[in-house]
């Protein structure tokens, strides 16, 4: 990472600002929670970051041992990116300023990437509402699936396709607009942008089980994930 401003500061977020501290760099690690990614797909995730500036990042994530890159198995064998177990252990950081960034005002019209939508489902599951709940959820966003199981009042959210007592086909926006937004699944379904099979009463406390949070600072406006 030589050429790159340091804080040199000893206090250990000053270390972790030297390494991840650079813009786009935690949203790099948030593209790669929930497994690797080539580079079109990670830039898929950040369309509004230059291939460059993309590029660089990861060379210097790289570098400090937080990604890693490999190939990719089939169905198409290429080259992609991963984080590493030191990467991984940023998740729980990942959490905590992600819930803390929604309980702010909502400025971007721009949509969630399929992974910032899973990050936020982890990050607002509330296990108070999944007491008695236990079933597996598969979740077709577009091209991604992602296996949501609901066991001991906790959420296992992962990038899969398998078994599951239900399934629930949209687009990433539109999961976002029933869980954040308040549209009703019913209309949803009933245009067309929602289908659900399997278990419907499973579905129903899924979407559910996810809280929206308080505006933060006094602001009245809405805050979404």
């Amino acid at each position: 990472m030589a050429g790159r401003r340091q804080y040199d500061d000893p206090c250990g977020l000053a270390r972790a600002l030297d390494v991840v501290g650079e813009r786009w760099a935690l949203l790099v690690v948030r593209e790669l929670i929930f497994g690797p990614k080539r580079f079109t797909d990670l830039h898929r995730g950040l369309p509004t970051a230059s291939q460059n500036v993309l590029a660089q990042r990861l060379r210097e994530l790289t570098e400090a041992g937080v990604v890693r890159r490999r190939r990719l198995g089939p169905p198409a064998s290429s080259w992609g990116y991963e984080l590493t177990e030191h990467g991984h252990a940023l998740e729980p950081a990942l959490r905590q300023l992600a819930g803390w960034g929604a309980g702010l005002p909502l400025r971007s019209a721009a949509d969630l990437s399929v992974d910032a939508l899973a990050l936020a489902l982890r990050t607002t599951f509330d296990p108070a509402q999944a007491d008695d709940l236990h079933g597996t959820v598969q979740l077709r966003l577009g091209p991604d699936r992602f296996l949501a199981e609901i066991r001991d009042a906790a959420l296992h959210l992962d990038r899969a396709e398998g078994r599951a007592d239900a399934t629930v086909s949209a687009e990433p926006s539109t999961l976002r607009a029933i869980v954040f937004g308040g549209r009703s699944s019913a209309a949803a379904e009933g245009a067309g942008d929602l289908a659900i099979e399997g278990d419907r009463e499973l579905v129903a406390r899924f979407l559910r089980l996810f809280g929206r949070p308080e505006p933060a600072m006094g602001d009245r406006s809405r805050a979404e994930a």
